[in-house]
């Protein structure tokens, strides 16, 4: 059954992965449950014909399915997805660790990442989504033992959908068996961000400098509080809140901006400064413990529910933090 890609994948059939081939990633857009096991059946003895390992993280019913046809397959390892979080920005560094935990002695291995698409919660956790899944790109050039297949339920025709996500993955597979190239792969250097909508009304705005971290805090503990962020959630974002206040004034031009606001079960704090991010990939990858610095955005990422970052050298840098509100 055809999918149907608005992406327009070469017709070209690539080979085989052959182990340091380099880090393949490709989107498995499927219909129903026969083709779902059509596809990621055939790439998990693809990989067990090569002796190499495999790492599945699915929503449960279709680890279910898998389970239930592999019978126990002892070279698959089924990862519990909700272990990273909500926020995309913690799944990088989870596939990170389970590449290292299966990958011991340089042994390829496959991994099978499907995200429930729709439990998105909102345009923002979607748009983050997709980022993440181009930033594995990024993340695993270096990765020549690896490859990652990402299954999608097109089920519902949305194109559109389907076209924005097609354009974060370099190659597609069709039918469950058919790798091609990928011609509407965004390949370049910065990922196509949309602008960031505005505040909603009403929001607090403060400007703030050396010396006013105390204030930051207080500012948005209050603001938190009063939108009805629980008093558990409170400590985290006051870290989360000083780590990226602390940039600003470090790598911002020395002051910044904070505004906060509640919209839809969610309360933003938003922090704009001057300073510019040049590593797309700051704050997604657990830092060393040796590193000195770097670790403000890492914190974020990993005590707020979403992180969204816009940064280029001509217009600064604007780093919203999400926490939900409990409805």
């Amino acid at each position: 059954m055809s999918t149907n890609l608005p992406s327009n994948p070469s017709a070209a059939s690539t080979p085989p992965h052959q182990p340091g081939a380099g880090f393949r990633h490709e989107l498995f857009p499927y219909r129903g449950e026969e083709q779902f096991l059509t596809g990621t059946l055939g790439f998990i003895h693809e990989a067990l014909a090569a002796d190499e390992a495999v790492v599945v993280a699915v929503p449960a019913d279709k680890t279910s399915l898998l389970r239930h046809e592999l019978g126990g397959e002892g070279a698959v390892t089924f990862v519990d997805t909700t272990t990273a979080g909500p926020n995309p920005g913690r799944h990088i560094a989870a596939w990170v660790t389970w590449m290292a935990e299966h990958g011991e002695g340089g042994r390829p291995v496959r991994g099978i990442g499907e995200t429930a698409w729709r439990t998105v919660r909102s345009a923002a956790h979607l748009s983050e989504l997709h980022h993440h899944e181009w930033l594995l790109n990024r993340a695993f050039a270096q990765s020549p033992a690896w490859s990652m297949l990402c299954p999608y339920d097109a089920t519902d025709e949305d194109q559109g959908a389907l076209q924005s996500l097609s354009s974060c993955h370099p190659l597609i597979r069709q039918e469950g068996h058919h790798t091609s190239r990928n011609e509407g792969y965004l390949s370049g250097e910065v990922y196509p961000f949309h602008a960031l909508p505005g505040p909603c009304d009403p929001y607090q705005e403060v400007n703030y400098t050396h010396g006013d971290l105390a204030a930051v805090r207080s500012k948005v503990a209050q603001c938190a509080t009063d939108a009805g962020v629980p008093q558990e959630r409170l400590s985290k974002l006051a870290v989360a809140v000083t780590e990226i206040a602390t940039n600003s004034i470090r790598h911002g031009g020395g002051s910044g901006t904070l505004r906060t606001w509640a919209q839809e079960s969610v309360f933003l704090c938003e922090f704009r400064d001057a300073g510019y991010i040049p590593d797309v990939m700051l704050g997604r990858i657990r830092p060393a413990a040796e590193q000195i610095g770097g670790r403000g955005l890492w914190l974020a990422h990993q005590l707020c529910d979403l992180v969204e970052i816009r940064s280029s050298p001509d217009q600064g840098t604007t780093v919203r933090l999400h926490t939900d509100i409990p409805r």
